[in-house]
């Protein structure tokens, strides 16, 4: 369907072009503008690698490996052609490939990701925040994978293909981006038409063992969240707002004196760490087992500094609130 410019009372007809004729290439400028803006094509996707590739004696690539809210893998392919081409079978080997990926490993993957675009951000702290878990859970990441396809358009055959697929329960989408010229600037419609949307409301296809598995993986969540000082949080930033709350009444002159409030056998391995002993677990490990961020370390007058544990979940929460209601401390579990 063509788009039109309404002018004074008159429709006129935007011209349409291809993303070849305007120079508009694949990867170093339609890639890159999905990547940066990824809900225009995946809503509720996190982006974590682009042209990711770890299995040996292959040169193919996955041009941009996402996320969803689900802890799913997403894989999204794109072509600035008129047909798709075979990329609905390519796309298949990808999923394939990736299906065993570990949420450990997709933390490496995602840290060098955020390096390779220079962001100083944590992967598992963004990844944990991002699917709403209080800790790493191996069990429920990546239970199944989707697949994305984007191209300015899609041939009949590659249509037929994907709509067999989703019928036997797999989870493709094809996005159409279609160039348009208007005044000398580029606009782009972007529709999914497979499946449409209207219809997917209602055609919701789910495999038996895929709906036990999310079952499953629900009952083993918890999502409590808690109530302190009026405002609400998870279980890892509770500890962080109580603690300080503690440190701003009090203002202890060392650890020592924190310490007689909030033991470190409260959580074992320990409460609080040295700030530096902290940041070299992090280089060591790759993941941020401790508040490191502004504001988030406890100094004290004798010059020392030490950062809080945000390890925190259902089997270890228990004692710390337990603790901070002695301390006087009015605590709510708000949901579940």
């Amino acid at each position: 369907m063509a788009i039109y410019s309404f002018s004074d009372n008159a429709l006129q007809k935007v011209e349409i072009t291809t993303f070849n004729s305007e120079g508009i290439l694949e990867r170093q400028h339609l890639q890159a503008a999905i990547k940066q803006n990824i809900e225009v094509i995946a809503p509720n996707c996190l982006v974590i690698s682009e042209e990711f590739s770890e299995w040996s004696g292959s040169q193919r690539r996955i041009d941009l490996l996402a996320i969803d809210k689900e802890a799913n893998l997403v894989i999204i392919e794109l072509k600035r052609n008129e047909t798709g081409e075979h990329m609905e079978l390519q796309a298949l080997r990808y999923a394939a490939m990736v299906s065993t990926l570990t949420f450990s490993r997709a933390v490496e993957i995602y840290q060098k990701h955020l390096v390779s675009i220079g962001s100083e951000d944590h992967a598992e702290n963004n990844l944990i925040e991002f699917l709403d878990w209080e800790e790493p859970q191996e069990e429920n990441f990546g239970l199944d994978v989707r697949i994305i396809l984007v191209s300015s358009n899609f041939s009949k055959e590659l249509t037929t293909s994907v709509m067999w697929l989703n019928e036997r329960n797999l989870d493709i989408r094809c996005v159409r981006m279609i160039p348009y010229k208007y005044q000398n600037k580029i606009l782009v419609d972007v529709q999914q038409i497979i499946p449409l949307p209207e219809a997917e409301k209602y055609q919701v296809r789910i495999k038996q063992q895929s709906e036990e598995r999310r079952e499953a993986r629900k009952s083993s969540r918890d999502y409590t969240r808690y109530l302190f000082n009026g405002d609400t949080f998870n279980k890892r930033k509770l500890v962080l707002a109580v603690i300080q709350a503690w440190v701003a009444r009090h203002s202890p002159d060392n650890l020592a004196e924190l310490l007689q409030a909030f033991p470190q056998e409260i959580r074992s391995g320990g409460l609080f760490v040295p700030e530096e002993e902290a940041k070299a677990i992090y280089h060591r490990q790759g993941i941020q087992r401790h508040f490191l961020g502004d504001g988030e370390i406890l100094s004290f007058p004798d010059g020392s500094r030490y950062a809080i544990s945000n390890q925190w979940g259902k089997g270890n929460i228990d004692k710390f609130l337990n603790q901070s209601k002695k301390l006087g401390y009015e605590i709510e579990e708000v949901s579940q």
